[in-house]
Formats: C-alpha cells, structure tokens, sequence
C-alpha cells in the first residue's frame, strides 16, 4: 500500500490545477469586469481556460472521431467502430464502413502501450480506411482493470498480438508502430511454429526498437543507465482507491508525461503561453492546431508495472528479440521460422526515439525468409512522430506501405476480393 500515496498525490495535483484553471476562468469572466478596462481580466479568463483544459484531458481517453470517409463511388460511408474481440488489457477494434463491400486490403495496426491511447494513431486510420479494411490494438488504461485480472507482461501481449493475427486469418497485412515492433515480429514467429496457417500475409515495422543497441539514443541511455531497483522503487506506484484497479501496480501515465514534458520543456511552456494570448484574443478554438495536438498528447494511461519492467528488462537491457533468444509461454520463439511473411521496415532519418538501424536489425534476423520478401525504407528528414502520423506518412511511406501489401497480396486473392 506504500506507493498509494505518492500516485493519489499526483492526482491531487492535477485536480487541484484542474479546479485552479476553472475557477480563475469562471471568476474572471464575470459580466461586471466589463466595466473595468483592464486586460488582465481576460489574460486571467484565458489563462484559466487553457488551464482547465490540459489538466482535465489528462485523465479523458479521446474519442476517435472518424465520423464517415469518402467511398470510391463519391458517397460519404459512415464509420462504427466496433469491438470484435474483447480482452481485460487490450480489445481488437475494427472500423466498420457502412454500405461498403469487403476491400482487398486488410490491415491490422498494432498501437504501442508506451503511455499513450491507440488514439494516438487516429490520423493513420484515417489515412488506411478509403484503401483498406483496418483494425487496430486498442489498449486499456492500466489503472481502471481489476488486480483480479491478474498479470500482463511482454509475453501476454505477445500471446494477445497472435492471437489477433490468428482470429483476423492468413490475409490481414500487419502494421506494427513504434514499441510493438519487437513484440509483432516476435508474435509472427510464435505462429510460425504454432499455428503457420495463421501467420500474417505481410508484416511491416514502423521506428521500432528491435536492436536498441544499433543506434544509442536519449531512450536506450536511459535503459542502460538505470538499474531494475531503481525503476521499481522510484517509477512504479500503485494505483489509488478512486479508480476499478485500485492496488493494481503502474507506471502511472501522468509520472510518464511529466518526463516528456520535460524533455522539451521550452517548446511546451511556449505553446501553452502562445495559447493563452490566442485565446484572451478570441483567436482560439475547441479544434484549433494547439488543441488537436493537446488533447492527445496529454491524454494518458497507466501501464501495468510487469509490462513496463519487462520491456525494460528484456527488450531493452537484455535484448532478447536482438539474439533471437525471447521465451513466450516457455517456448523459444525463432524468428527464423518465418518463412513466407513478408516483412518490410521502415525508419526515419531523424527519428530521436528509435533512430535509424534499430528496426533494420530485424532483416539480419530473418534467415529463413527470401531476400524478394525483405524490404527496407528510410524516409529523409523524418522524425519520429512523421513516419506514422506526418507529411512522411501521408505523402510518401503510406503509398510504399500499400504498394508492398498489393506486391505481395496473391493475383488469385485480388481478383477474388475485388470481384
């Protein structure tokens, strides 16, 4: 019960700055103050409603707000999304289009559980749904799942990811972003020698770490500097009574946004400052670029403490996907079992969470795979946050992604799913 304290104190904080926020805006926005020329009124109503609104989004999962796209017969097709496999730590969500035949692409994001929700990739869905059938990995907020669920570690994802890939059949092409990487490659291995049949039809790799020693950075330091003991004792709290896991051990969100702010704290300070006069100038607005940006980045969830140590422990400092050496279920997973999956990586030059080599060194691993299934793509000037969600994802690695599915979809399968 030692670590309750410090993770109700965190929510005290943000409630109270929550409150602070709405007060300041509601008092300063009192009819009377009209009479007063002064500015400082609306600088304190402005400052309130920026306020209020990134403390309160903290602990909000955002919708996904993909309302309908537009079919190739020029009609608007609505869009549901739809829960097709539920599970206590994670669901398979697929988003239906209404009034629109099967496609031939079928495709599987694998969202990260780094911290953020699968909204995280809502631009990405967007980008796939008029080209493709697209489901995605959406992942729960630690804090809200019962400790009677038990446990959830790097192998139950893995068994999780494969059992997605088997439900969704040999067809679905797999898109792996960020931190799942690893785990997706390693899932498709697992159904190598489990289930072959079940095996993806491609498999591409987005800026994930499979060897965080090919390139150090700021993130792989980090694994590298700080002991086990330490991130147990000083980063994982257990989760208080206001919420359905209570007792359930976290590496809590807020703690985790506190370090990403901080890494770039001037550029953030900066964008709340540069809020706050937008909107005591009535220039703001509830969908503005601030607070699209915002209203994800602050939106947080808790990941459950085994998960988030064992990533640590074994992706990380003992690199186990790396040697090809990563148990699941007491089973060594081969990664040069996958013979037929088509696998395709790509990196981005500029990327400061996984640079450039640590999802290349998946290829080397792939000896039993053909040289024609391997494929590679590093996108010039690209960050991070670019190669799935950017102008690099949505002007040249998306059209790439979608050609490497159709090169490798079976001529027999597209005239089946287009006819």
């Amino acid at each position: 019960m030692r670590y309750m304290v410090t993770y109700d104190l965190m929510e005290t904080v943000r409630n109270t700055n929550q409150w602070l926020g709405a007060t300041a805006m509601s008092m300063a926005s009192y009819p009377i103050w009209g009479v007063v020329p002064n500015p400082s009124f609306g600088l304190m109503a402005a400052w309130g409603e920026v306020t209020e609104r990134s403390f309160s989004r903290m602990v909000v999962k955002p919708d996904w707000g993909i309302e309908s796209i537009v079919g190739t017969d020029g009609r608007d097709h609505l869009v549901t999304v739809e829960t097709e496999i539920a599970r206590p730590f994670g669901d398979l969500v697929r988003f239906a289009v209404q009034g629109r035949a099967d496609m031939k692409r079928r495709i599987l994001l694998v969202a990260p559980m780094s911290g953020h929700y699968a909204t995280l990739l809502r631009s990405t869905v967007q980008s796939l749904l008029p080209d493709a059938d697209v489901w995605i990995t959406d992942w729960h907020n630690a804090r809200d799942i019962p400790v009677s669920e038990g446990k959830f570690d790097v192998e139950d994802y893995t068994l999780y990811l494969a059992d997605f890939m088997a439900h969704l059949g040999p067809s679905i092409n797999v898109i792996a972003v960020c931190q799942p990487a690893p785990l997706a490659l390693a899932a498709t291995a697992y159904l190598a020698e489990e289930d072959p049949k079940a095996q993806p039809r491609t498999l591409t790799l987005i800026g994930g770490p499979i060897d965080p020693d090919a390139a150090p950075t700021d993130v792989t330091d980090f694994g590298r500097r700080v002991t086990m003991g330490q991130l147990e004792q000083f980063i994982i709290q257990r989760v208080g009574f206001k919420y359905a896991g209570v007792g359930r051990m976290v590496y809590p969100g807020l703690l985790q946004l506190a370090s990403f702010m901080s890494m770039n704290a001037e550029t953030h300070s900066k964008a709340f400052s540069d809020q706050v006069m937008r909107a005591a100038k009535g220039e703001a607005g509830d969908y503005d670029k601030h607070n699209k940006f915002y209203d994800e980045y602050l939106a947080v969830m808790d990941m459950p403490a085994e998960f988030y140590l064992s990533t640590v422990e074994r992706i990380f400092k003992d690199r186990e996907i790396a040697r090809n050496d990563f148990e699941v279920a007491g089973k060594t997973v081969d990664i040069g079992k996958i013979t037929n999956v088509a696998v395709k990586i790509v990196e981005g030059e500029k990327d400061d969470i996984s640079a450039p080599g640590q999802c290349l060194a998946a290829l080397p691993l792939l000896t039993g795979l053909p040289e024609d299934k391997k494929a590679a793509h590093v996108e010039p000037k690209a960050g991070h946050y670019g190669i799935f969600a950017g102008k690099s994802w949505r002007n040249n690695i998306r059209p790439l992604v979608l050609d490497f599915i159709d090169q490798n979809t079976p001529k027999a399968a597209r005239r089946k799913t287009s006819a």
